[in-house]
């Protein structure tokens, strides 16, 4: 079983930064893909990008593209999601999730995901 959280949320001003963290514990992830969920009130949970296992593999949502940076660390067990350029449709609760797939692709297919966080809270607005 793997424990998933997240951190690094709040309230940030259009244009602006946040680094999003989400530490894994429970098994090393050297076979596990990562991902980077949301869901804004009101709509459905939406992939926003994924890591491979090996970390050589990246993928973006469209609006992500440009903005956002995915990146793991297996030694410490813990993903991070930099986003920046940040825009009030960014508003939304950020989700970390993992399973195994040991694989040089990353997938952003929701139902594939066996564990995740509880979420942290990103709001951009002036």
């Amino acid at each position: 079983q793997l424990h998933v959280v997240e951190s690094g949320g709040g309230l940030v001003q259009p244009g602006g930064s946040l680094r999003l963290s989400c530490a894994i514990s429970g098994r090393t992830l050297e076979y596990y893909a990562i991902a980077w969920f949301r869901q804004a009130p009101g709509k459905e949970r939406e992939g926003v990008s994924c890591i491979s296992s090996s970390g050589g593999n990246t993928d973006y949502t469209d609006s992500a593209k440009g903005r956002f940076t995915i990146s793991r660390d297996n030694a410490k067990n813990t993903a991070y999601l930099q986003m920046n350029k940040l825009k009030p449709e960014d508003t939304a609760v950020y989700y970390c999730a993992t399973f195994f797939h040991p694989q040089p692709l990353c997938v952003m297919h929701i139902r594939m995901y066996d564990f995740w966080g509880q979420g942290t809270q990103v709001t951009v607005s002036s």
